[in-house]
Parts: C-alpha cells; sequence; structure tokens
C-alpha cells in the first residue's frame, strides 16, 4: 500500500507553505499526499447545489485550489483532497494513525501566537502517533509567506537515556532520502561541581564531553553501518539541550526533535527541548514519537 503524507488545510498562507513542504517530501518518499480539510459544520454530502448555496463552498475551493496550485508543481504527484466534518484536532488524529506523517504551517515564533487553528497543532504534535511536521512560513512585505525550501543539512536532538530507534531511523531515512549530511546534536548541561570561583574546571568538562561522545558514538553505530551512504557529523555541547539544538538548527534544512511516547502522569507531553524547537527554530520541525 502506498504510503500517505497528510497536510493540514485551513486557507491560510502558512498551511499552503506546508502543503508544498508536504507536496516536495511525499515525491521523495513516493507517497500520495493528502490535502486535509476538517470543520464540524461542513454540510453532509452530496450536495448538488448551485455555488452561490452551497455551504461548503469556501471549504472545497481551499482544497481545490491547493490542489491545483501542487499538482502544476508536481505533475507526477499523487494528490487527493479530503473534507471532513469533524473538530479539526479529533481528524487530525485520526489522520496520524492512517498517514507516513502529519504536516502543519505554522506562525510566529512566540509561544503567545498561534499554530494551525489556532491551539490545535499543539495537542497534534503531543498526541499524535506517527511524525508531525510543523512548517514556518516568514513573512515578507508586501506578499504572502515564501515557500519554504530544503537547504542545508538534516538536523537531529538526541539524548543518551532510553531508547530512541524511532527518532533514528527517520533521521537517518530522512537524510538519506534527501541526500544531505546528518548533524547528530546532543547538548548537556553541566553539573554543580564542575564551576569554580574562577569559572569551569576543565578537567571535569573534558571528562565529562569525551564520556558524552563514546555513549553518542555508540548509539549511532548501528545506524552509520545501516545508512552507510549518509555523512553524519556528531556534536556534544556542554550547554542546556535547549539551547544548544536550536542554535544548532541555523540554516538547516529540518530539525528533527524526539517526544517520548509514555510520560509520567503530571509531566508536560512535550519536552524542554521539543517546545523550544517549536517556538524558536526558524526550519521545518518534526517532532516523533519514539518509546
Amino acid at each position: 500500500m502506498e504510503p500517505v503524507i497528510t497536510v493540514g488545510l485551513d486557507g491560510s498562507p502558512e498551511s499552503l507553505a506546508a502543503a508544498h513542504w508536504a507536496a516536495d517530501e511525499a515525491g521523495r518518499r513516493k507517497a500520495t499526499l493528502r490535502l486535509l480539510h476538517a470543520w464540524p459544520l461542513l454540510a453532509p454530502e452530496p450536495t448538488n447545489a448551485p455555488s452561490e448555496t452551497d455551504q461548503n463552498y469556501w471549504a472545497k475551493r481551499i482544497v481545490r485550489n491547493a490542489r491545483a496550485e501542487l499538482q502544476a508543481r508536481h505533475p507526477g504527484l499523487s494528490v487527493v483532497g479530503d473534507l471532513v466534518a469533524e473538530d479539526a484536532q479529533d481528524a487530525l488524529l485520526q489522520a496520524a494513525s492512517e498517514s507516513e506523517m502529519i504536516v502543519l504551517g505554522s506562525r510566529g515564533l512566540t509561544p503567545v501566537e498561534s499554530y494551525f487553528l489556532g491551539d490545535i497543532s499543539m495537542p497534534v504534535v503531543a498526541r499524535a502517533e506517527r511524525p508531525v511536521v510543523l512548517v514556518r512560513a516568514e513573512k515578507r512585505e508586501g506578499g504572502p509567506p515564501p515557500i519554504p525550501g530544503t537547504p542545508g543539512a538534516v538536523v537531529v536532538a538526541l539524548k543518551l537515556h532510553g531508547p530512541c530507534d524511532n527518532l533514528l531511523e527517520f533521521a537517518f531515512g530522512t537524510a538519506a532520502m534527501r541526500g544531505t549530511p546528518l548533524r547528530v546534536i546532543h547538548g548537556q548541561a553541566l553539573p554543580v561541581h564542575a564551576y569554580t570561583p574562577w569559572g569551569v574546571d576543565h578537567d571535569v568538562t573534558d571528562e565529562i564531553a569525551q564520556d558524552a561522545h563514546k555513549q553518542l558514538s555508540q548509539a549511532l553505530r548501528p545506524w552509520r553501518e545501516k545508512f552507510s551512504g549518509v555523512e553524519v557529523v556528531d556534536v556534544v555541547r556542554l550547554d542546556s539541550p535547549a539551547k544548544a539544538v536550536v542554535r544548532d538548527a541555523e540554516g538547516a534544512g529540518l530539525l528533527i526533535v524526539g517526544r517520548r511516547k509514555h510520560r509520567r502522569p503530571l509531566a508536560p507531553r512535550l519536552g524542554s527541548v521539543a517546545e523550544a524547537a517549536i517556538h524558536h527554530a526558524r526550519c521545518p520541525v518534526a517532532v516523533v514519537p519514539h518509546d
């Protein structure tokens, strides 16, 4: 069965930019692109009413125009439109269970600014069974947001505690398909005993860095063997993991971060690194659920 990439459309320039990114990705992955527009007030189908009285006219137009624009740019790509009379969050979560990934447009660089369909994207990111990609479209004076391209390396944020096979498989597979280097970033804050009254104890920091490099090398070894054609650069930053990842993602084509599927009942659904990436990274961000 051919894989499917689903993109959420709400009629905004940002969601159209996300659709273009998703079309490029679907072409690389030889997948069908599904354009999903969900709204609880959609009228039951079928309707043969003229356009001036068709309650679904604008919803149909959003999907139809996007599909025409994408197929003009990707003539060989399979693109299907889907109008769903459901709450957008529920529809996207259902689509995630049926898709290789979900792609959403995002606005703004701060937590107080909205994302696709207001507060919809964050619950989808936190609960989806498959990767969710947030595509930012930078605004330009006097025009719509430009369509994001895919220059630069693929960057993945990696912790060294617990399994992360889903995250690394997605990262290595994506870099292989794009033919770009994979940059693996591990950030590690310094412990209290590394600090001295005159700064930091370099013997301690050197030991911490060497140990982290050793663990990182061990974690990456089987994936380097499996994806021998991917150029891999592994980096250890003795800094806040969130700050390190956002800083190293400058100029990247895609930043990939993980999300634990199973977290403690009162713990936040997203970790600090994923939160920082979503709100501050300028490139597209993929949030990958893993054990």
